[in-house]
């Protein structure tokens, strides 16, 4: 199936490999990982697209390469593991985790021939032609080289340790996603012997070198890599270099110890940390130009096939690129957005509680602010000293997270603190035993939730005593208590004192914290507990609902989905004639537009500066007027691990004012045309296109633009009444 580029103005579609369409799950599911890799080509469409700002263009190769290094990280391991355990050498061709290993195979080289393209042809002339130039030692002037080779013997060379192999010195150990130079030595009375060295390249130095001597407006840069490879003489004197080759090796992060119940849990995944990191080597990339020699060496000491090795035709490592990324250029940026504080928030005197008592309020992500609302939050209920307890759910958060802080000061204050913090949030456990180790420190109660599950749901409750009695307050979320991501991911929050949701919630932390077997709940969906059955049933009662000519309606929205038994009920939906509108960034094993199957299903990605990440969870249920159906939002994608291996939490969202916005906002993600990928039944996507011919603005700039009205206007609410 041919590839064909998109440029403005140009025809936009995204083929996906004939391996995809040829090799789904049985005959109803594409394969998840192959349509994963789908995903990631509308990402690099991103830094291809020249509609897209010059330098988040260069931004979107490193996230490319990032999402892709996760990947070799989590899924190909898996598949890498149990091909073998199939039996027989990784591409050996027998069986069919052997024939999609070879599938994932092609399309990541297809997908980096092509980053390596948009690079080399597109991206990095526009750079230059704007002032910023990416240099090879060759180009540089006379005087820029004594420039380089003064700041390498300055802040480069002693850095270095060449590391021989030879029978005194052992392979070393080449830690995950490390670059490194390795050279082919011959002692000068000895021509005909190759010897082995390798250099680390320095993480903590950029990638790319600033050279001063230019001056002005005017940004050239030399590699890092060239400059040491063009100063190996100073590191081996005397010997003959034959040849020299860049690499980076990839570890597997498929590494889980069956813990007994009875194990501290903390030293369990303290243990796993440890191990992963002398992990299965499962990836080995290579620079252009390969040293034959090299390659067939590095394939021996790591235990290495073929197909576990990738030559490059680019760089390494596109995210090598971020210090120009971070050029202080606002021309070729994205415009700054500042989050606008929620308009029931505008009053930055008045009590929270206050405000959320009158009302349930809907926050969203980068458009509000975080931290004048989900912060605001819980640093007022620490301070308050009406307020009784606090309980949070803590999967990912950053270093410098104020919760913690906060956390803290409440514990200190004589408040019950309960934070639920879940150790094997992957990549990030070992900040989160260090996070929980401190909370400890400051008496605060931390639990690792339920045995055997992740806790992945976004909730906070705060108890508070208030006149005529003891008051439930509750934020339940789609995205992390992390301030970072806050202002790159969109998510949604609920905040609300309705109190058969927030008597769930405190169910809930009984659930995490003690060993309640609680079945049931009121209002929210609760994994494992009954939320894939109630999704089953509201697709099903629709499927009912159409069949009696009754006014019928689904409209998801999540990041990924792969469950089998929602897929069968939604085909069952689109049978019975439910018009079902899936809007799924990353990877989908449903197949839409397939008669008979599929017909009444639309799949749309939506992919541009943020990351769409909130869930939100639509069912008409026979209502006359759209917006009286039944919204939910909430932590869980429809995958099997969300819903039967990890807590997750879906709440209602039932006042009509906020179940209009929720309708707004899924309309205008349905109605893009400029950030919308629709899926084909062959799994490919094409960019949708605006009807009239006229260039749409895409969904963030769209809601951007109202966020920032509304904020005026709520702005100028507060002066009228002030005055």
């Amino acid at each position: 199936m041919a590839n064909r580029s998109h440029t403005a103005g140009g025809t936009r579609r995204i083929a996906v490999s004939r391996e995809l369409a040829a090799i789904p799950a049985g005959d109803e599911f594409l394969d998840r990982d192959l349509s994963w890799l789908e995903f990631n080509r509308r990402v690099l469409h991103e830094a291809m697209d020249e509609r897209t700002p010059l330098l988040e263009r260069v931004r979107f190769l490193g996230i490319f390469s990032s999402n892709l290094d996760e990947f070799f990280m989590k899924r190909v391991a898996v598949r890498r593991r149990k091909t073998l355990q199939d039996g027989g050498a990784v591409n050996d061709g027998r069986g069919e985790a052997a024939r999609i290993m070879e599938s994932i195979r092609g399309t990541v080289i297809e997908l980096q021939r092509m980053q390596a393209e948009c690079f080399a042809c597109s991206i990095r002339p526009a750079l230059a032609r704007h002032g910023v130039y990416l240099l090879r030692w060759e180009e540089l002037s006379a005087e820029e080289q004594a420039e380089a080779g003064r700041f390498f013997r300055a802040s480069v060379y002693p850095i270095l340790t060449p590391l021989a192999v030879d029978p005194g010195h052992p392979f070393p150990f080449i830690s995950n996603l490390s670059e490194s130079l390795g050279v082919v030595l011959r002692h000068p009375e000895k021509e005909g012997e190759n010897l082995f060295a390798r250099i680390k390249v320095p993480e903590p130095l950029p990638r790319w070198i600033r050279l001063r001597s230019a001056g002005g407006d005017v940004y050239r840069f030399v590699s890092l890599y060239d400059l040491i490879r063009c100063h190996l003489g100073d590191l081996f004197p005397q010997m003959h270099i034959a040849d020299t080759m860049l690499f980076r090796v990839t570890r597997s992060a498929d590494l889980e110890l069956a813990g007994e119940a009875g194990e501290d849990l903390r030293e369990m995944v303290t243990e796993e940390l440890r191990l992963r990191r002398f992990a299965p080597v499962i990836r080995l990339e290579i620079g252009p130009n390969p040293s034959a020699w090299i390659r067939d060496f590095l394939m021996r000491e790591l235990e290495l096939e073929s197909i576990d090795v990738y030559e490059l035709t680019g760089e390494l490592d596109y995210q090598d690129l971020r210090p120009i990324a971070d050029l202080p250029l606002p021309e070729h940026r994205y415009r700054p957005w500042t989050p606008v504080i929620p308009p029931p928030l505008a009053d930055e005197g008045a009590d929270i509680f206050s405000i959320i008592g009158a009302g349930d309020l809907l926050v969203h992500h980068p458009y509000e602010s975080f931290s004048a609302s989900v912060e605001r939050f819980i640093t007022s209920a620490a301070d308050d000293p009406r307020v009784l307890a606090i309980k949070l759910t803590l999967y990912r958060t950053s270093d410098e997270s104020p919760f913690i802080r906060t956390l803290i000061r409440a514990a200190e204050s004589g408040k019950q603190v309960v934070c639920v913090v879940e150790l094997k949030a992957r990549f990030d456990e070992q900040r989160n035993i260090m996070l929980a180790h401190e909370l400890e420190k400051a008496g605060v109660h931390v639990v690792y939730g339920v045995l055997g599950l992740k806790t992945h749901s976004k909730t906070a409750l705060v108890v508070r005593q208030e006149q005529d009695g003891v008051r439930c307050y509750a934020h339940i979320g789609t995205g992390n208590y992390h301030p970072h991501t806050a202002r790159l991911y969109t998510d949604l929050g609920l905040f609300t004192c309705d109190p058969d949701i927030t008597a769930d919630l405190v169910e809930l932390f009984n659930y995490l914290t003690g060993r309640s077997l609680k079945s049931d709940y009121r209002k929210l969906l609760v994994a494992p507990v009954n939320m894939r059955q109630r999704f089953v049933e509201m697709i099903a009662r629709e499927a009912e609902h159409a069949r009696a000519g009754r006014p019928a309606g689904i409209i998801a929205k999540m990041n990924s989905l792969e469950d089998r038994k929602l897929i069968r009920a939604l085909h069952d939906a689109s049978a019975a004639g439910v018009k079902c509108d899936l809007l799924v960034r990353g990877f989908c094993c449903l197949m839409p537009g397939i008669e008979g199957v599929s017909e009444n299903i639309r799949v749309t990605s939506v992919i541009g500066r943020f990351l769409e990440h909130s869930r939100v969870y639509y069912f008409r249920n026979g209502a006359e007027n759209p917006e009286d159906g039944e919204f939910y939002i909430g932590s869980a994608d429809w995958m099997y691990r969300n819903l039967l291996w990890r807590v997750e939490v879906v709440v209602p969202v039932q006042s009509r004012p906020l179940r209009q916005r929720l309708w707004e906002i899924l309309h205008i993600m349905l109605s893009d045309t400029r950030q919308a990928w629709e899926m084909q039944p062959d799994g490919s996507y094409v960019r949708r296109q605006p009807v009239d011919g006229t260039e749409h603005k895409g969904t963030h700039q769209t809601l951007m633009d109202l966020a920032a009205q509304r904020g005026r206007e709520a702005a100028g609410c507060c002066e009228e009444g002030a005055s």
